[in-house]
């Protein structure tokens, strides 16, 4: 019997899934699913055969600054260029180039011959094409998708990024590594960019549209007119500030800290640090799902402030893990928080920012609050070593998230908390 609802009554429905009505949305979302779950693949090799290469915090910190520091060197660049051109081409060319990155990565892994220097060259080049990428992509979308659809649209891309890239993906990847090695998964992560290519050139062709009468400027000047306008805008520029500080504090930890706790102290082995991959990534499946149907907060920089405050505190959740399921209940609740300030905010630089500026501010927004991740990577390892893992962790959590609720008390004192949406999308 097919249940049919009678006149006036109120249907509920998941709202997540209705920028997938837009054909072009379906595209850009069936390529980048099939590609994240390449990713999710790598991220469990990628630490795995470094630490089976020189088994140290210290080698995956130097491996994490060379990923970094080219992506962050990268991104002003690709943020002036995706106002400029077609975005969607600029995300292809991200594609073929993470693509030949990794490929090369694993080929050398299967033969033998891999070594900390090639590792450190290829994850460079990997780190210039998501520099390429992230601008490119965040503003596309609201070129695709109409601006009652926003937040949906965020929160499905948050959606499908952890149920492929910390689920399936690391689930996957973990059993890849134990049967086929490392050399394997980077391959399989290689080949998933082709379909995010074949997507991307399936879409139709977007060219930028810039303001009536305003011409293209030099390079070094559309540059220097996306950080006025980030300056221009107290909310932007004192969260990008606030994300600045904390970053330093809490990826560096997370990124050499956590697979290194989940290896030597819990004894998870390659299934175990895939396990607390997946569980952060059920944490941000409920996320995506719990804020796409509550639709945008009514005062949203407190909920982005909160929500990444809670997930730097969870750092001290993995220094007092004894055994390997608390380490995943901490993965879910951690991921879980990031990913609901995520949504928040990606949202709101599509709503509240000029089309013709918003590959620029997501580039000054990737530049600015990754641009001390070298140097977090690069220090977490030493002081690791001097202070211990536990110690650095619990440390990390404690300053990592003070920084951003005493950023959330400044910016309400100077009442900032309310952006103003973009007048050509209101």
């Amino acid at each position: 019997m097919v249940y049919l609802p009678a006149r006036g009554e109120r249907v509920m429905t998941i709202r997540i899934f209705r920028p997938l009505r837009v054909r072009d949305f379906r595209l850009l979302w069936s390529g980048m699913t099939i590609s994240a779950l390449g990713d999710g693949i790598y991220t469990v090799a990628l630490a795995w055969q470094v630490y089976d290469l020189s088994n140290t915090p210290t080698a995956l910190s130097v491996v994490g600054v060379a990923w970094f520091l080219p992506q962050v060197a990268s991104v002003l660049l690709a943020g002036v260029i995706a106002d400029r051109v077609d975005r969607r081409l600029l995300m292809i060319f991200a594609d073929v180039l993470r693509a030949i990155a990794i490929g090369v990565l694993g080929v050398l892994s299967v033969a033998g011959e891999l070594r900390l220097w090639h590792v450190w060259v290829l994850v460079a080049l990997y780190g210039i094409g998501n520099s390429f990428f992230y601008p490119a992509y965040t503003a596309l979308v609201p070129q695709v998708v109409s601006k009652e659809l926003l937040v949906e649209a965020a929160a499905l891309r948050q959606f499908v990024r952890p149920l492929t890239m910390r689920v399936a993906g690391p689930a996957l990847g973990g059993a890849i590594v134990a049967g086929l090695g490392a050399g394997a998964a980077f391959l399989i992560d290689a080949a998933s960019f082709g379909a995010s290519i074949a997507a991307l050139l399936l879409m139709t062709a977007r060219p930028v549209i810039r303001a009536e009468g305003k011409t293209m400027g030099s390079v070094l000047g559309d540059m220097r007119d996306g950080v006025r306008y980030v300056l221009s805008q107290r909310w932007l520029s004192m969260t990008l500030l606030a994300v600045t500080f904390a970053m330093i504090f809490f990826l560096g930890p997370v990124f050499v800290l956590m697979p290194f706790v989940v290896k030597n102290h819990l004894q998870g082995g390659a299934g175990g640090l895939g396990l607390v991959f997946a569980a952060g990534g059920v944490g941000a499946l409920v996320s995506s799902l719990v804020m796409a149907q509550r639709g945008l907060p009514r005062r949203p920089l407190v909920v982005v402030y909160v929500a990444w405050a809670l997930a730097a505190f969870a750092l001290v959740g993995y220094a007092e893990a004894d055994d390997l399921w608390e380490a995943v209940l901490v993965s879910a609740l951690s991921v879980g928080a990031l990913v609901a300030g995520q949504i928040v905010w990606e949202a709101l630089l599509q709503r509240c920012v000029p089309s013709e500026y918003l590959g620029r501010v997501a580039s000054v927004d990737s530049f600015v609050s990754s641009g001390l991740v070298p140097l977090s990577l690069a220090i977490t390892g030493p002081i690791a070593g001097a202070l211990g893992a536990l110690v650095t962790l619990r440390w990390a959590g404690v300053i990592a998230g003070a920084i951003l609720l005493g950023f959330l008390v400044v910016l309400s004192a100077a009442t900032a908390l309310q952006p103003r949406p973009d007048p050509g999308r209101a």
